[in-house]
């Protein structure tokens, strides 16, 4: 069933609802997996469902945004979204001066009611490896140059200091 459903798109609820049906094994703990589009199921979700078979107690959906002002205010940080009991869409706005600190924010999140045990977290990140076709339409020079700017983007674990010894990196390679 989640074969099909990991080589295209799914929206976040079609998910939850085949979820629902299935019969995946559940472990304790949190499971946040960073997204840029909270409506789509994460690739790094897809791939733990298609190579793990598991599913966390509690599963995160996270989403960081960067404002358009130079500072958000900590109360206007967060907004959190239950889509079912077992799982909720977080999304955290940071400002363009700011450097954003995750499990700063997550701890701010347990007065809305989101409880987790930060070493009992898990982090889900996806991360696409692009390699060179041989007949892509573009000329190779900017297939590499893309390439070679894609190796060099900042580290996601870094940049939202996440804790390096929480995190599962779930890769996909990508022909361009």
């Amino acid at each position: 069933m989640f074969e099909k459903a990991h080589r295209e798109s799914v929206p976040l609820t079609d998910l939850i609802a085949m979820l629902k049906r299935s019969s995946k094994t559940r472990v304790p703990g949190t499971a946040v997996f960073l997204t840029s589009d909270p409506e789509t199921a994460p690739s790094a979700l897809m791939h733990n469902l298609k190579h793990n078979q598991v599913l966390h107690e509690t599963n995160v959906i996270l989403q960081v945004l960067t404002a358009t002002k130079p500072r958000v205010a900590p109360g206007k940080r967060i907004a959190l979204t239950e889509i079912s009991p077992d799982f909720k869409v977080l999304q955290l706005t940071f400002g363009y001066m700011e450097t954003p600190n995750v499990p700063l924010a997550l701890a701010q999140c347990r007065r809305l009611g989101l409880k987790f045990d930060i070493m009992k977290t898990s982090f889900f990140l996806g991360r696409r490896t692009f390699k060179a076709q041989s007949k892509s339409g573009m000329p190779a020079w900017q297939d590499h140059l893309f390439i070679a700017l894609a190796r060099s983007a900042a580290n996601a674990t870094d940049f939202y200091r996440i804790p390096t010894g929480r995190v599962l990196e779930l890769g996909q390679q990508m022909t361009i």
